[in-house]
Formats: C-alpha cells, sequence, structure tokens
C-alpha cells in the first residue's frame, strides 16, 4: 500500500528479515497511575501494592490458552527465548526473576529501586532470561535517570516472527493475540480500574483488526451515502412531483439503471485488474464507486436536462440527436480529461496512488462508454415510457388521460427557475466591470494565501485518525506518547563486513582501544549525544567489540580451550559447574581449560582472520554469566550472519541502538531522514555499505518525498486534462483557461488542508488527483458553452450559464453535496477528515469557481466563438448548431 517493491524501504526489509531475521511481534501493556486531586503530577506506579498488582496481572497472561487447530497455545509456546526456555518479558518482574515468592525475599520495593542503578552489574537484578534489563524499557512517565518517579509500568512481550506471514507460527501468534486482548477487555481492565489505576493494551495484530471492523462499521456510512445520492438522482432526472402525475414523471427506474452502469463500470474495472493480478486496497473499494458515481451522475444529469430542454414538437429521436450534439462534446472531453489524468497516475511509485489511478481511469473510461450508449437507450425507453402513460418502475401498467403537455409545461417552469436566474440575476450581476474586478481580486487573494498557507502542512497519517473513534488503540496511542521515554529500536546494517586483518575494516567498525576515531560505532556515539538532532538515544550495542574483548587475554574467563582445541565454559557454567552441585566447584576435568590466546598470538590486539573465522561461533554460542558477561548468545545471537563467512567475509550484521521518543508523525519523518543522512555520510567516509532499518521505516518513507510525488502528480493530471481539452477543442486559448482554474482549485484545496490540518500522506494525495478529474466537470461544460455560443463575451457568459449553469448546478454541486454530507456521520476519523471535509472543500470550491470565477474570466477573457450556421435541408432555414 505504501512503498513499492523496488523502493529503498521494501528492499532494506527484505534484506534484513531475509539475513538477520524478522523483528519480533510486540504485544505490550501500559499500566499507569492517575493524578490525584490537587496535583498535577501523577504518583509513582514503583510501590508494593501495584508491584503484586502486576504480579496477578502477570499469572492471569501466562495462563492464556488459546486455541489453534485444536492444540492450545500459552505465550512460552511463542514468545521470544534468547537464553534458553524463559521468555524475554520486558517487565519489572524480571528484577524478581518473574518469581513473586521472590519479592519479600529479595528486598520488595528496595531491591526494585536498587536494580534501576546496577542492573547490569548485580548478578541478582539479572533477568529471568539470563540478561540484564534496562528499567526504561520497563517504565515510563518519569524524567531523566529518575526512574523511582515512574508513572507506569511498561509491560513488553516480544514474540518470535516470521518472514511468512501464513505460517503456522504466525498463526499461533495471531490466535494467542485474540485471547489475549479478550483476556485484557474482560478480567484485567476490570481488575487494574477498581485499584484506581489506567490500562492500556495492543497486540501486534490490533490495528489490521481494527482496520477490519472499522471497513465493516463504515460499509454501512458508504452505503447510505450512495443511497442518498441514489435519491437525488432519482428526483432530478425528473419533474417537479405532482400528485396526479408523480408516478409517471418520476425517473427512479432510469437513475437507478444508471447507478447500475456506474457499478457495472466499477466491477469490470476490479475484475479486469484482478484478473491481471493487480491486488486492490482499501482506499479503492471506499473512494473509486464514490468518484465514478459522482461523476456518473454528472453525465446523466447533463443528458437528461438536455433531452428536455429540446423542443417537443421534434420527433424523441431528433431530440437525443440534438442533446448528444449540445452536450456530447463536452462530456467527452470531460471523461477523457478525466481519464488521462488518472491514467498517468499510473506511473507514480506509490502503490496507493499507482493503483488508485489504473482502477479508476478503467472505470471511467467504462463508465464514459456505457453513458453514450446504454443510458442513451435507457433515456429513450424511459421517455417512450413516460409519453405513453405507464408508471415509473412498474412500465406493464399503464394509466389513462393525457398529462403529458401538463407536465410538459411544469417541467418548463422548474428549470424556468434555474435558468433564469442564471440568466438574468447571476450573469448579470457578474457582468458588472467592478464586480469583475472584485472577483479577480477575491480568488487571487485567496490563492496567494492558499500558497503561503500550503508550508504549515505536515507529512503523515496520524494512527488515531485511521481507527474507530471507539478503539482501544486510541487510548494506547495517547499513553505511548505521554509515558514512554525510549523509541524504536535502531539497527545499523553493515553489508559485507570483510574481517581479514588485510582489510582493516575492524578498526573501522570498532569503538575500543585502538580503533578507528571515525570507526561507526564511535560516530553512532558521537550522534547520541546530540539527540535532538540525530534522534539517536544511546550508543549502539556492540558485538563486535564484545568479541574483541572476549577474545582478548585479559578477559581471562571468557575465550577458553581445552587441551584438546575444543571449547571452555566458564567456571560457572557446566561442565566446570554442575547444576546438581549446591554451589559451583572446579572440577578437575576444567582444570585443562586455558585461554584461548595471548598476547603475542594476536596482530596488535586484534585476531587474525584465522582466529576470528574459528572463535566468533564460540562467541555467539557463549552464555553469559557472572564470570564472563561477554557471551554473546542471547543478545547477538540474530546481529550476525554467519552463512558463508568462512570466506573472510560476514554478509550482514547489525548494531542496535534505539531511537529517541517519537511522538509525532513528523518524528517519525525526520528521525528516518537523519538516520539514513547518517550511514550515507558514514559509509562514504567508511567506504563500507551501511544503512539504517527501523520498523517503521517501511510505513513512513513515503513521506520523504510526499510533497514531490504529490506536485508531480498533481502536474501530470493538471498537463493531462490540458492536452486532451488542446486536442478536441483546437483551442489553446480555452484550454489554458481550463488548466488555470483547476490549478487554483487545487491551490485553495491545499490552502483548506493546512487550516484544517489535513496531513499530505497516501490517503489526501489520492484526494487530490482525483479533485482534478472532479474539478474537470465544473469547467469544461460552461467553457464548452461559451465556447459554442454567438455574441459579445458578456453575452456568450450569460448564455452558457443559462444552459449549462443550472446543470452545473443541480447535477454537478447538488449530486456530489447530497453524497458527502452523509459521511461526517461515519465513526472512523478518518472518513470525517479526509473525505467528508476534503469532498466538501472540493465540492464548494470546484463550485465557486466554475460558477463565478470561470464565468467572470470567460467574460474578460475568453476565446472567440466557434459558432457555425447550418443549413438545415429540411426547410430552408438557418439554425445556431454547435460544432467542434
Amino acid at each position: 500500500l505504501w512503498v513499492g517493491h523496488g523502493s529503498r524501504a521494501a528492499e532494506e526489509k527484505q534484506y534484513f528479515d531475509s539475513h538477520l531475521g524478522p523483528f519480533y511481534r510486540i504485544e505490550q501493556l501500559l499500566l499507569a497511575t492517575k493524578p490525584q486531586s490537587g496535583h498535577m503530577k501523577p504518583p509513582t506506579i514503583v510501590t508494593e501494592e501495584n508491584i503484586k498488582l502486576l504480579f496477578e496481572i502477570q499469572e492471569k497472561v501466562d495462563g492464556i490458552r488459546a486455541n489453534y487447530t485444536g492444540s492450545l497455545v500459552s505465550l512460552t509456546d511463542i514468545c521470544m527465548k534468547p537464553l534458553g526456555e524463559a521468555c524475554a518479558t520486558q517487565s519489572i518482574l524480571q528484577y524478581f526473576k518473574m518469581d513473586p515468592k521472590n519479592f519479600d525475599d529479595f528486598g520488595g520495593v528496595d531491591h526494585a529501586e536498587y536494580c534501576f542503578q546496577h542492573y547490569t552489574s548485580d548478578e541478582n537484578c539479572m533477568s529471568a532470561f539470563k540478561g540484564p534489563l534496562e528499567p526504561s524499557t520497563a517504565l515510563g512517565g518519569f524524567s531523566g535517570n529518575n526512574y523511582s518517579e515512574a508513572s507506569a509500568f511498561v509491560i513488553t512481550y516480544p514474540v518470535n516472527n516470521a518472514v511468512d506471514k501464513e505460517s503456522n507460527e504466525t498463526k499461533m501468534a495471531v490466535a494467542w493475540e485474540k485471547a489475549f486482548i479478550q483476556l485484557v477487555e474482560n478480567e484485567l481492565l476490570p481488575m487494574v480500574e477498581s485499584k484506581n489505576l489506567t490500562l492500556s493494551y495492543s497486540s501486534e495484530s490490533s490495528i489490521e483488526e481494527e482496520l477490519k471492523r472499522e471497513s465493516s462499521a463504515d460499509a454501512i456510512t458508504i452505503l447510505i451515502s450512495y443511497l442518498v445520492m441514489f435519491a437525488y438522482i432519482s428526483l432530478a432526472l425528473g419533474d417537479t412531483p405532482r400528485f396526479n402525475s408523480f408516478y409517471i414523471s418520476s425517473k427512479v427506474l432510469l437513475g437507478l439503471s444508471g447507478v447500475i452502469l456506474v457499478m457495472l463500470s466499477v466491477i469490470a474495472s476490479v475484475g479486469f485488474f484482478s484478473a491481471i493480478g493487480v491486488k486492490s486496497t482499501l482506499i479503492i473499494m471506499e473512494v473509486i464507486p464514490f468518484l465514478v458515481l459522482a461523476v456518473g451522475v454528472d453525465n446523466m444529469c447533463i443528458l437528461v436536462h438536455a433531452v428536455k430542454r429540446q423542443q417537443v414538437e421534434l420527433p424523441l429521436e431528433g431530440r437525443i440527436s440534438n442533446a448528444l450534439a449540445e452536450v456530447g462534446p463536452s462530456i467527452t472531453l470531460a471523461s477523457l480529461s478525466e481519464v488521462l489524468a488518472f491514467a498517468v497516475g499510473s506511473f507514480i511509485p506509490m502503490p496507493a496512488c499507482r493503483v488508485f489511478s489504473m482502477f479508476a481511469a478503467l472505470a471511467i473510461l467504462l463508465d464514459f462508454l456505457l453513458q453514450v450508449t446504454a443510458f442513451v437507450a435507457l433515456i429513450v425507453f424511459d421517455f417512450l415510457r413516460a409519453e405513453d402513460q405507464r408508471v415509473d418502475c412498474f412500465p406493464c401498467i399503464r394509466t389513462s388521460g393525457s398529462l403529458a403537455d401538463t407536465d410538459q409545461g411544469n417541467d418548463q417552469r422548474r428549470y424556468g427557475l434555474l435558468t433564469r436566474y442564471m440568466k438574468e440575476v447571476h450573469a448579470p450581476i457578474l457582468s458588472v466591470w467592478w464586480v469583475k474586478l472584485l472577483v479577480i481580486s477575491v480568488f487571487a487573494a485567496l490563492s496567494l494565501a492558499s500558497i503561503a498557507l500550503c508550508t504549515r502542512i505536515q507529512p503523515g497519517l496520524e494512527q488515531k485518525i485511521v481507527l474507530p473513534r471507539d478503539s482501544y488503540l486510541q487510548g494506547y496511542f495517547n499513553n505511548v506518547s505521554e509515558y514512554l521515554r525510549i523509541g524504536p529500536p535502531l539497527y545499523f546494517v553493515v553489508k559485507n563486513y570483510n574481517y581479514s586483518s588485510e582489510s582493516g575494516q575492524t578498526n573501522q567498525l570498532c569503538s575500543i582501544n585502538h580503533c578507528d576515531s571515525n570507526s561507526l560505532l564511535n560516530e553512532i556515539s558521537k550522534a547520541s549525544l546530540v539527540p535532538t538532532s540525530s534522534y539517536i538515544a544511546k550508543p549502539a550495542a556492540s558485538w563486535l567489540d564484545d568479541f574483541l574483548v572476549w577474545v582478548s587475554p585479559e578477559a581471562f574467563g571468557c575465550c577458553r580451550k581445552f587441551t584438546n582445541q575444543t571449547y571452555c565454559p566458564p567456571d560457572d557454567q557446566p561442565p566446570c559447574c554442575s547444576s546438581s552441585d549446591g554451589s559451583c566447584t572446579v572440577n578437575g576435568f576444567c582444570k585443562d581449560c586455558t585461554t584461548c590466546f595471548r598476547h603475542s598470538d594476536l596482530q596488535n590486539d586484534r585476531p587474525t582472520t584465522k582466529q576470528f573465522k574459528e572463535k566468533l561461533p564460540w562467541f555467539l554460542a557463549a552464555l553469559p554469566s557472572a564470570d564472563c558477561a561477554k557471551g554473546g548468545r542471547g543478545a547477538y545471537t540474530n546481529s550476525v550472519e554467519l552463512t558463508g563467512f568462512e570466506d573472510g567475509v560476514i554478509p550482514a550484521s547489525s548494531f542496535r541502538t534505539y531511537h529517541t521518543p517519537l511522538n509525532k508523525q513528523a518524528d517519525f519523518v525526520d528521525s528516518m531522514r537523519a538516520a539514513r543522512e547518517f550511514s550515507s555520510r558514514v559509509s562514504n567516509s567508511l567506504k563500507i555499505e551501511v544503512f539504517p532499518y527501523s520498523v517503521f521505516y517501511m510505513f513512513f518513507e513515503q513521506y520523504l518525498d510526499i510533497w514531490k510525488t504529490a506536485l508531480i502528480s498533481l502536474a501530470i493530471a493538471t498537463g493531462a486534462v490540458f492536452v486532451v481539452c488542446l486536442v478536441i477543442t483546437c483551442s489553446i486559448w480555452s484550454s489554458g483557461i481550463i488548466a488555470l482554474v483547476l490549478v487554483m482549485i487545487l491551490v485553495d484545496l491545499l490552502g483548506v488542508m493546512a487550516v484544517l490540518n489535513i496531513q499530505l500522506n497516501a490517503v489526501s494525495v489520492v484526494n487530490l488527483v482525483m479533485s482534478v478529474g472532479i474539478s474537470v466537470e465544473f469547467c469544461v461544460h460552461i467553457t464548452h458553452a461559451f465556447l459554442v455560443s454567438s455574441g459579445d463575451r458578456d453575452q456568450r457568459t450569460k448564455e452558457s450559464l443559462a444552459t449549462m449553469g443550472a446543470s452545473v448546478f443541480s447535477g454537478i454541486t447538488i449530486t456530489k453535496l447530497v453524497g458527502v454530507i452523509v459521511l461526517c456521520f461515519s465513526r472512523s476519523e478518518i472518513f470525517v477528515v479526509y473525505y467528508f471535509q476534503m469532498y466538501l472543500a472540493l465540492v464548494l470550491l470546484g463550485f465557486l469557481h466554475g460558477l463565478i470565477f470561470l464565468p467572470v474570466i470567460l467574460s474578460m477573457f475568453g476565446p472567440p466563438s466557434r459558432r457555425v450556421l447550418v443549413e438545415r435541408k429540411d426547410d430552408n432555414k438557418f439554425c445556431a448548431s454547435p460544432s467542434l
């Protein structure tokens, strides 16, 4: 949806997943205290009562048994276990080995507060999974390093992930996640609220599940919107309702037939692209029908109104022929402009916009072809039905009496009101010179103000807007921004690290003694000193530094070997220490251990190529313990790819750090840009390929060039409309005026986005591209009517407003307005913001520009008339006929 297969983010994610393993799934609980009356700051959560409550919560989570294909799935079946059998749960309970019995034995709250400062050095503070637990990952709502003031517990359950989303491993995790959410809602929430605390929660599959729920919930709103538009078109196509003739003059069956044609064009477009393997998206299924229905309804109204404007004395075929001659060119012009505008959008790199443009272009083309063929035939059938006094919707029933003349006269009066307003009120007002100057001044000022406001539009798409208003994730995202004091993990991935002694790349990467001052890890450490600009929170955890220390002779308890040259573990691990012994004692077997190397064995305190190759697998398999905390198992198991490393090159390795807390969409975008700029600079300096990776990059890469994508898309779409208008009208003058009005509508729409704080993202870019197509409707018909009318510019403006102004207002503006207004009742914020607000602004701007600004421009700078006189052979008279 967001990035294409060839994009940098997609390629880097695929490289990371395939070489180092996919990022783990995250299940999370946020338990927080409430501010007390009279106090702005909430009290600390690090109390005995709250920690014991946390043990109760953990017991219930451990007791979850999810059903997957008949087998029961527990947390221990799916959790990440870096060092043995214990889950790597990130919780303050790890300071008590996840055992409630240890709470009092270890010293209760005092022990926890002690571990906040000594979590890496004291054995009693080590977690159940035998690794240190950083308090910043398990606490929230504190300042600096004052962990005891924390007002929130952050409990994170890392769960194993798989590259294949259809694998049993993934499906087991999803089944457990659903049971986890159900447990929280049914049991944990009441338990926590009874203690006057708050609880927010999320699982890896939560967003996807909530989006599914949103889609089904908003389906009703969308359906109502379509029904309202259908009801309006049935009324708009028919004559003024009269008690004794409404069942004849109404056009419900014709309107329904037109809507069915629109739906057929959408279904055909979706079917065609599905057949050739192009996948649909949620945006397409929500927007395309609305777009095509809006465009299709316009053409239906214009065609029917054009037929009604013809002289009743003419035969029906003559009226149809004259109506098509009158409005056919402008309908063709508008439709082809929209088709080409969307077709060129299919070259946009962003998949959401590209696929939308492809589906929309074909749907509108098919709709146009059905409108000028099948719908014209349906108009003929409907007029024959009305003339034959047959009841609408039940054409087999025929009534008696002659109502045609009455209805026709009534119809003339009804359309005369709007037409007379346009011709006798609207057009004369716009023909006054000072009104013209005022209109041009106001619209020019509006465009200039909008250009100035455009700089305020921020890229991004707030997750809270995408979700339903009543989603539990709304509170979760609010609390994440409020409490978390650490950002997402950030990995710097090094490709093809040559560890041979000759390459010198080891010193270009490491950060211990004798490493280059501008090495990768030293540069990361420097960047972490300026987190406001680098968005790097701390120095990176380095497997390379720890490995070099592990093999050094000074770490005599780490890299050791038996006399047979096999690996010898530290003295506090088997077989040197038997688990059955009450205390670890060195047996005779392990007395044969010696350190791997002496200083004389190394080259400048670095292992040789052969030594590196032999000892790296030992290091990655070594368990950390009190005698040697530098063992790489668990901490660096997935940090190094050993496939093919025997050739002297490690294909992929990573160094993990963290981003600073990212609370706003702009923070995510800026942090990604900063990390990429940092990696690019280091890569160029060291001549080593390095790239940054974080799990959110996939979704935010679009925003790095979103303005470029949007402007190119709009420029191409507008240019396509200009070319179509130029080819069909052969008038660069009128084509230029249409393009100018389109640009002004787009600029003003961007200004409205800035005022309403609507962000720039795939959804809004799709809407902007769509607005080009819809805006054409407001301009083309009046411009074409002006082009083929006779007289001076003011007279031609008045005539074009009289003939097409009513159709533009009733058939285009009102049609879209009634459909858009329904969207404001949507349950999800994304529909209210991106569909209701943007569509409403587009309709109003299109109406104002099409019926006020465009007539003024045409009356002052319009192209010359193309009306020609055609001799009528049937009565030797001359009549005016539009010709292009």
